[in-house]
């Protein structure tokens, strides 16, 4: 059974750093394509970056480039989301999601996704 974890999350000041952990069971993630999304309260859900089976990666929000970045673990099967300069209006619940076609930053294009971590940036 294809299965996504995510883990990582918590409360950190402005300007601190977390690393948000992906981690696949039940398929290898080197053959999909991995996005992470994140929901803040009263509001939908958005695209933030994803990696391709390739690992070339493609970044959705422009508020997050330079302070954000994907990377992957093929030995642990589990993609990572590090996060730095984070800023109060990062805080959402963070997912990641897979799909065996290119990346999208739509999310009705995913058909699998993690239970999400909370992401919380606040002092």
């Amino acid at each position: 059974q294809l299965q996504l974890v995510e883990s990582g999350g918590g409360l950190v000041q402005p300007g601190g750093s977390l690393t948000l952990s992906c981690a696949a069971s039940g398929f290898n993630l080197n053959y999909y394509s991995i996005g992470w999304f994140r929901q803040a309260p009263g509001k939908e859900r958005e695209g933030v970056s994803c990696m391709r089976p390739t690992g070339g990666i493609t970044n959705y929000l422009d508020s997050v480039k330079g302070r954000f970045t994907i990377s992957r673990d093929n030995t642990k099967n589990t993609l990572y989301l590090q996060m730095h300069s984070l800023r109060p209006e990062d805080t959402a619940v963070y997912y990641c999601a897979a799909r065996t076609l290119v990346c999208s930053h739509s999310v009705s294009d995913y058909n699998h996704w993690g239970q999400g971590a909370q992401v919380t940036v606040s002092s």
